[in-house]
C-alpha cells in the first residue's frame, strides 16, 4: 500500500502512520489498561499511536456517528450487552447484527464494513432462517465464526462480569446474564422491603448517550434501563413486546396476550418448553392471500401475498395471538389515551416506510436492515379487532417455541425497546418529511440537521410546532391505511392529550409501562420516574422472579468402593434450604471418572422425592475401575434458572 518501515517505523509519504484510538476511560476501568496494551503491541510493531481517552458520552459521536473513511478514528475500546438471556438462546443472528451491514444497528461503522461475500451470505441466512436442521445451522455458525475473526469488525477480547451494589433494604430482580439494567422484569418487583412506596435513587454510568426515538436513537444499556421501567415487557425478540422475559432461563411468559399458537414446519429444531401456548407442526405452511407482505410508499397502503407473490408463499412458522376482550379499555399510554389498533398498524408502517426510496422519510442507512429483514419476513395479518387477533409469518425461527410468538405491541420494530404510541411517530414523521429533524445519526449527519430527540435539546421545539399543527388539521398518519382504524374522534383526542402531557412534562416519551419519565435533565444526567396509576397488573404480577431458585446440591456415598461391588450415592438438592421440587427439575446427570481423569460411564439419576436423587453403580461398572482414587460427579439441571449446579465426591476403589 505504500507504507515503509523506517528506522522501526511505519512511514507514508515521508509521515508517521498514525492510528487514532478511542480509548474509554469511564465503566469499571477495564478498557483503558486494554486500550493502552493493544496501544503498546501497536506501537512495537512500528505504528504511532494517538491515544485519545474519552467517556462514553465523548467517544460515541466519533466512532458511531461519523464515516469511518473520514479518518476521525481507526479503533475504539467497545462494549456490548446482551438483552438479557433470550438473546443467548440462539444467536444465529448475531452474526449479522455484530458485523454485516445488513445489521439491524442501520449506523456506522456497520452500513460501511463490506465484508467476504461468504461471510455476508453465511450472516444474513443465518439471520433469515435459512437452515432447516440444528446440524445445518452449526455448520453454519462454525464457519461464520471463523470467518468472523478474518472480517474483525468487532475483536472480542473480554466476557465481562459487572457487579450492581444495592442497599440491603431494596429487592432487585436480575438477569443472570446481563444483570439488573438489562431485566424486563425488574422494574416491577423493584421495591423497599419494608415500607409501601417511597423515592429510590439509582445510580448508572450514564444517561442520554444518544438522543431518544423508537427508529434511530439510542440503544445504550442505561438508557434502556430506563425505557424498561416505562414500557410492557419483552420477550427481548424483535415483535414481541407485551410479553415477559425470564430473567433465569430466557425464555418468555405472556404478559398481555390471552392466547397464542405456533405452528411450524415439521423437522425444525424447535422446542417447547411451557405449556402456555399451544405448538403444532404441519408439511407446509401456506401464507394467506390476503397477509400484508411488503409497503406500497406511493399509495400509502400494505402489498399483499397475492399481489407480491401470486404463484403463492410458504413460511417456516406461523404465530397466533389473541389479546384479551377488554385490551383497548384496560390499557392506557401515560397521557391517559386509551390503546387502540391504531397503535400496533401504525407500528407496523413505521418498520417498513423508512426503507422506501418512494418515503417522505426515506433512509439509506435505514433500507439496509429493512431490506434484509424482508427476505425472511412472510406477512402480518390482523384477523380481527375485537379481539385483536394477529398472524404473523416467517422464516427465521428460534430454537424455543415461545420465543418465535411474535406480538406485534407497538413496541418498536428496531429492537430497540420503545414504545410507539401513534401520534408521536406521526409528528415525528412530519418533522423528518419537512427536512427539519431525521431519526438516524447517519442521516442527520448527511442532511446538516438535528438527530429527533424525544426528551429534549432543539428537537422539542420542532416536534412542538407540528404537534399543533397535526391537531389542527386532526391529522391522521397513512391516511389511505390507518383511516380504517384510526377515526377523526379519535386523532382529536389523542392529540389533545399528548399537547397536554408534553405541557406538563417537556418531552414526548409515552409509554404504557408501571412507571413514567415525569421530567428530564440532559445536562445533569438525571431522569425522574413515577408510579403510573392507570398500569393494569398488581405490583405481585411477577413476584416469581423476586429471587433465581439456585441449586445447592450436595454428594453423599461411601468412601471406599469395592471394585466389582454395587455401590450407592445419594445427592440432595435444595434452595434456601428446602429441597427442590422434583417437578422443577429437568435431570440429574453423574460422570464417573477413574484415577487417571478417564470417563468410566455417564448416566442420569434416579428421583427418589423432592429433593433426593441417587446414583447406583452397578457392579459390572466399577469393576472398569483401577485400584486408587476415583470420582463421581452429579450436575442438576433445574428448570427455573439456566445455571447448573455441580457438586463432586473422591472416594477409594479397592
Amino acid at each position: 500500500m505504500g507504507a515503509e518501515l523506517v528506522d522501526g517505523k511505519w512511514q507514508y509519504n515521508g509521515a508517521p502512520v498514525t492510528l487514532i484510538f478511542l480509548i474509554r476511560n469511564d465503566g469499571d476501568g477495564t478498557r483503558q489498561p486494554m486500550g493502552d496494551y493493544v496501544s503498546n503491541q501497536l506501537e512495537a510493531a512500528g505504528f504511532t499511536v494517538d491515544r485519545q481517552y474519552k467517556t462514553a458520552s465523548e467517544a460515541f459521536p466519533i466512532w458511531f456517528g461519523t464515516d469511518p473513511s473520514e479518518g476521525q478514528w481507526h479503533l475504539y475500546t467497545a462494549g456490548y450487552g446482551v438483552a438479557g438471556l433470550s438473546s443467548l438462546r440462539d444467536e444465529a443472528a448475531n452474526i449479522q447484527q455484530s458485523y454485516l451491514n445488513t445489521s439491524i444497528q442501520a449506523s456506522e461503522p456497520f452500513i460501511s464494513n463490506v465484508s467476504d461475500p461468504e461471510f455476508q451470505e453465511l450472516g444474513d441466512a443465518l439471520a433469515q432462517g435459512v437452515y432447516t436442521d440444528k446440524a445445518a445451522r452449526d455448520e453454519a455458525m462454525a464457519r461464520a465464526l471463523e470467518l468472523a475473526l478474518e472480517d474483525s469488525l468487532f475483536v472480542w477480547v473480554i466476557d465481562q462480569q459487572t457487579y450492581a451494589p444495592y442497599a440491603s433494604n431494596v429487592q432487585v430482580t436480575y438477569d443472570l446474564a446481563t444483570g439488573p439494567e438489562s431485566t424486563n422484569a425488574g422494574p416491577y418487583n423493584l421495591r423497599f422491603i419494608d415500607q409501601e412506596g417511597g423515592t429510590m435513587r439509582i445510580g448508572t454510568n450514564d444517561l442520554f448517550t444518544e438522543p431518544w426515538n423508537s427508529v434511530g436513537g439510542s440503544n445504550w444499556i442505561w438508557d434502556g434501563h430506563v425505557l424498561r421501567m416505562t414500557t410492557h415487557g419483552s420477550s427481548n425478540v424483535t415483535g414481541a413486546g407485551g410479553m415477559m422475559a425470564d430473567p433465569y432461563t430466557g425464555l418468555a411468559y405472556p404478559q398481555r396476550i390471552a392466547s397464542a399458537e405456533l405452528t411450524h414446519v415439521e423437522g425444525l429444531p424447535i422446542r417447547q418448553n411451557l405449556d402456555w401456548l399451544t405448538v403444532q407442526t404441519v408439511p407446509q405452511i401456506d401464507v394467506p392471500a390476503d397477509a400484508w407482505v411488503d409497503w406500497d410508499a406511493v399509495n400509502q397502503r400494505f402489498i399483499t401475498v397475492e399481489e407480491k407473490f401470486p404463484e403463492g408463499l410458504t413460511a417456516n412458522i406461523k404465530s397466533v395471538v389473541v389479546y384479551p376482550d377488554d385490551l383497548f379499555e384496560t390499557v392506557k399510554w401515560h397521557d391517559g389515551s386509551p390503546l387502540s389498533a391504531g397503535d400496533f398498524v401504525m407500528n407496523i408502517i413505521q418498520s417498513f416506510d423508512p426503507g422506501k426510496p418512494e418515503s417522505a422519510i426515506y433512509d439509506e442507512s435505514l433500507a439496509l436492515s429493512i431490506n434484509a429483514a424482508l427476505e425472511q419476513f412472510k406477512g402480518y395479518r390482523i384477523v380481527s379487532t375485537d379481539p385483536l387477533t394477529i398472524e404473523a409469518y416467517g422464516d427465521f425461527y428460534q430454537t424455543d417455541a415461545e420465543l418465535n410468538i411474535l406480538t406485534l405491541w407497538p413496541q418498536d420494530l428496531y429492537g430497540l425497546g420503545y414504545e410507539n404510541s401513534w401520534p408521536v411517530l406521526a409528528v415525528s414523521n412530519l418533522a423528518e418529511a419537512n427536512g427539519e429533524l431525521t431519526y438516524t445519526e447517519d442521516k442527520a449527519g448527511v442532511l446538516e440537521v438535528e438527530q429527533t430527540n424525544w426528551v429534549g435539546g432543539p428537537s422539542l421545539e420542532i416536534l412542538n410546532k407540528y404537534l399543533d399543527q397535526a391537531a389542527s388539521e386532526t391529522h391522521i398518519p397513512y391516511a389511505p391505511t390507518l383511516s380504517e382504524y384510526i377515526t377523526a374522534e379519535e386523532a382529536a383526542a389523542r392529540y389533545a392529550n399528548l399537547q397536554a402531557w408534553v405541557e406538563a412534562h417537556n418531552h414526548y416519551m409515552v409509554g404504557t409501562g408501571p412507571y413514567y419519565i415525569d421530567q428530564v435533565f440532559l445536562t445533569e444526567k438525571s431522569v425522574s420516574l413515577k408510579n403510573f396509576a392507570d398500569f393494569p397488573d398488581l405490583a405481585n404480577r411477577w413476584a416469581q422472579f423476586s429471587e433465581p431458585k439456585i441449586a445447592t446440591t450436595v454428594l453423599d456415598g461411601p468412601g471406599q468402593v469395592q471394585i466389582g461391588g454395587e455401590a450407592l450415592f445419594d445427592a440432595y438438592v435444595t434452595f434456601n434450604d428446602e429441597p427442590y421440587l422434583l417437578s422443577d427439575v429437568s435431570r440429574v446427570k453423574y460422570i464417573l471418572y477413574d484415577g487417571t481423569g478417564a470417563v468410566v460411564e455417564v448416566g442420569d439419576a434416579v428421583a427418589v422425592e423432592d429433593g433426593h436423587f441417587q446414583v447406583t453403580l452397578s457392579a459390572e461398572t466399577t469393576a472398569k475401575l483401577s485400584t486408587g482414587s476415583a470420582r463421581l460427579e452429579v450436575a442438576v439441571v433445574p428448570i427455573p434458572v439456566a445455571i447448573p449446579s455441580f457438586t463432586s465426591l473422591d472416594f477409594v476403589a479397592q
